[in-house]
């Protein structure tokens, strides 16, 4: 059965950096609205009820916020930091080994992290950026609304209260320091990991939804363990709400294993150092991780610098979606601008402001070299500016399961299109652009028991000054591992009848963009199919003259009958001996082929 080779459209428009009358410097901004009235948003918010919230306000500057004590002495610090970041590695592995699912505990779409007293971000493992960014906003939303003791656990996935979509589900545990108060936390662990299923219109969860309750479960911040007891009724109404409860209560279950985790070697450094200096060195690196910074965006020109890019449509209507930026650079402080971004949209591809905030602040870290941690020190220089009620600051209850894969990804893509004229020698072409979700689910006949799995597929790497890019990669905002055939095929009614890399997808160019793949699934049953992929009508941009990659393609492939080109974004029901083929794009090249 023959399917139709990779073709390349006419220049699109995204790439342009916008022309015209420049958008106002400053413009509305307020977080998310919550159920309630409770704003969704991290410690470091501005909560003032005026039609003005600024996404991290000039915070003190270094130095200042350890209570005037002489900072730690470099290689304290550097120890303390890789004692932190350990903990947060070390859930991470617990999580991975105790999990239920093929989905964490082989493509490990999961993000573990540690916070100080206050809810900062204080260190992470080299997980999954779009989690990573936003989890801030969701201990805010645990310490806003309860006052937590020891024993208690926090478990929500509300994106409109710091979460990113609904299968993403948080955990949020406070540390007490051992034999200190039981008022104040000392610190907080937290993990997220990507359930499979959390119910919602189609298997997987990640509908062509047009709001919110269309997509699964909705978990706005409860106790799950309360003083140590675990709430069964608050595990039971997530686990009957889900088309796979086994697999959701084995999967939190090993989020709490984690938890215990990050606990205990918390604990093991508050007895070996004393909590007054863990907390002192949580802070110093959280003023480390600033200066650094600081003295990154001090090395950008001092300009505005605005880009536009575009997503393809939102699946309810062929309209694309217009991100825009303009990044400007002021000393050591950057303004991230995104007004005029298009409105939000009636389908599933708005995201709300932490996944806006967790794609900044991705990027921020790409301009910085490794030396400067992970926390929300690289945050403190940047002002966000997000109009409420567009695309990239949404409000419920609209649809946002594809903002956190998809629209992040375009964010990613703006910001960083934004700064490419100023930093030609650091910045990447585009990357593939989009996650490719394919979540897939009915009844399997050979184990006599409903499945449901999502999985998303790699794709082209950008190039850039230095080195072509690299093929078959999760790029940007899905750091995620591709799932071996073999747990696929053991798991689940399906048989992978492709997995290759996409020859020639890649935009040609003095360094030529990576390759996209080909995944063929064949379904050994009748299941139901979901699509949320980009880039399948406007390609991946190349840079200093480099070409596009190649748009992505989706195609449904049935016995004895040609192969059909499926949108970007849809559902279809397959019967057994169907195959669904995702043919994922290439990045963009760099530099003129010709030299």
């Amino acid at each position: 059965m023959a399917v139709p080779e990779a073709g390349r459209p006419p220049p699109p428009l995204p790439g342009d950096h916008a022309d015209g009358a420049s958008p106002p410097l400053l413009s509305p901004l307020s977080t998310a609205a919550a159920p309630g009235g409770a704003p969704a948003s991290p410690p470091n918010v501005d909560r003032s009820p005026s039609p003005r919230a600024e996404r991290s306000p000039k915070a003190t500057r270094p130095g200042e916020g350890t209570g005037g004590e002489v900072p730690p002495d470099p290689a304290t610090l550097q120890i303390f930091r890789n004692l932190f970041s350990s903990v947060a590695e070390e859930m991470g592995v617990a999580l991975i080994r105790s999990s239920y699912s093929p989905n964490i505990k082989e493509r490990r779409d999961l993000s573990c992290a540690l916070f100080d007293a206050q809810g900062r971000l204080v260190a992470q493992a080299a997980h999954i950026p779009v989690h990573l960014g936003a989890m801030a906003f969701s201990v805010a939303a645990a310490i806003e609304r309860f006052r937590l003791a020891p024993g208690d656990v926090v478990v929500l996935n509300d994106p409109f209260l710091g979460g990113t979509h609904l299968p993403d589900i948080t955990v949020v545990s406070p540390v007490f320091a051992p034999d200190g108060p039981t008022d104040t936390p000392a610190a907080f662990v937290a993990s997220r990991a990507h359930h499979a299923d959390v119910g919602g219109m189609v298997p997987g969860s990640m509908p062509q939804s047009t709001e919110i309750y269309q997509e699964g479960i909705i978990i706005p911040p409860v106790k799950i363990i309360d003083r140590g007891q675990l709430n069964e009724a608050v595990l039971e109404i997530i686990c009957r709400n889900c088309r796979t409860p086994e697999e959701r209560q084995g999967d939190l279950a090993a989020q709490l294993a984690a938890h215990r985790v990050g606990e205990t070697r918390l604990h093991e450094l508050m007895n070996k150092y004393g909590v007054a200096e863990v907390r002192r060195q949580m802070a110093a690196l959280i003023d480390y991780a600033e200066r650094l910074t600081r003295a990154t965006i001090a090395a950008i020109p001092n300009g505005r610098y605005e880009f536009i890019d575009y997503l393809d449509d939102d699946g309810v209507t062929d309209q694309p979606i217009r991100i825009q930026v303009a990044v400007t650079v002021r000393g050591d402080e950057l303004e991230v601008d995104f007004t005029g971004s298009d409105a939000q949209r009636r389908g599933c591809i708005n995201a709300p402001l932490a996944v806006t905030s967790s794609a900044t602040l991705y990027v921020v870290r790409c301009l910085s070299d490794e030396r400067v941690p992970a926390n929300q020190g690289c945050l403190n220089p940047v002002r966000l500016v997000a109009p409420l009620g567009s695309v990239v600051n949404a409000t419920p209850p609209v649809g946002v399961c594809g903002g956190n894969t998809e629209t992040s990804q375009r964010i990613t893509d703006v910001l960083l299109g934004a700064l490419a004229p100023v930093l030609p020698a650091r910045i990447p072409a585009a990357g593939q652009g989009t996650a490719n979700n394919l979540t897939y689910g009915g009844y399997d006949p050979f184990r006599e028991r409903y499945y449901a799995y999502y999985e998303t597929v790699g794709g082209g790497m950008g190039a850039s000054a230095q080195r072509a890019g690299m093929s078959g990669a999760h790029v940007h905002m899905t750091n995620t591992q591709n799932t071996p055939a073999e747990a696929l095929e053991f798991a689940f009614p399906v048989r992978i009848r492709e997995y290759a890399l996409r020859p020639g997808s890649g935009g040609a160019g003095r360094h030529r963009g990576g390759d996209g793949l080909r995944r063929a699934v064949e379904f050994l049953a009748p299941a139901t199919v979901t699509l949320l992929t980009e880039r399948r009508r406007f390609p991946p941009y190349g840079l200093e003259g480099g070409a596009p990659g190649a748009v992505g393609r989706n195609w449904l492939l049935r016995p004895d009958a040609e192969p059909r080109l499926l949108p970007g974004k849809g559902t279809v029901d397959v019967a057994a001996g169907d195959a669904v083929l995702v043919e994922t794009p290439g990045g963009g090249g760099w530099g003129r082929p010709d030299g």
